[in-house]
């Protein structure tokens, strides 16, 4: 997940190039904006929906994600966002998301570790006045 200026083609084949792996199958809505991805090293096929069908039912894992994003915001964070750190919120959503299933919470505190130990110290004062990403 990343923050993105906004949902035009530019911005979102940015996107998809910079986290994607070329050749593979990328299933959207009928959004325009990814009219571009078949020109691209990219499989694309667009999920058309029915007059009758819900969003939910046309991508049900896209809608999951946001939908559990946006309660995680609400209750652990209690709706405040400080807007030049949503990257950092973003990051450790996927992290929690990516292990919501594990079946080892002790291997997973040994990686956290393992991570906290090897990487480079960070400064409080530079997470304060940094951007993720930029």
């Amino acid at each position: 997940m990343a923050k993105i200026p906004d949902a035009s083609s530019k911005s979102l084949i940015a996107f998809i190039e910079d986290n994607i792996e070329p050749f593979s199958l990328i299933i959207t809505d009928g959004w325009s904006s990814y009219n571009e991805l078949s020109e691209r090293v990219y499989q694309h096929t667009v999920q058309k929906s029915t007059a009758k069908d819900e969003d939910e039912d046309v991508l049900p894992n896209v809608y999951r994600i946001a939908s559990l994003l946006k309660r995680w915001l609400l209750s652990t964070h209690q709706s405040y966002l400080n807007k030049n750190k949503l990257e950092f919120y973003l990051d450790e959503y996927v992290f929690r998301y990516n292990r919501r299933t594990s079946k080892s919470r002790g291997h997973l505190f040994l990686r956290i570790i393992e991570q906290a130990v090897n990487a480079e110290p960070i400064l409080y004062k530079n997470i304060v006045k940094s951007k993720h990403g930029r």
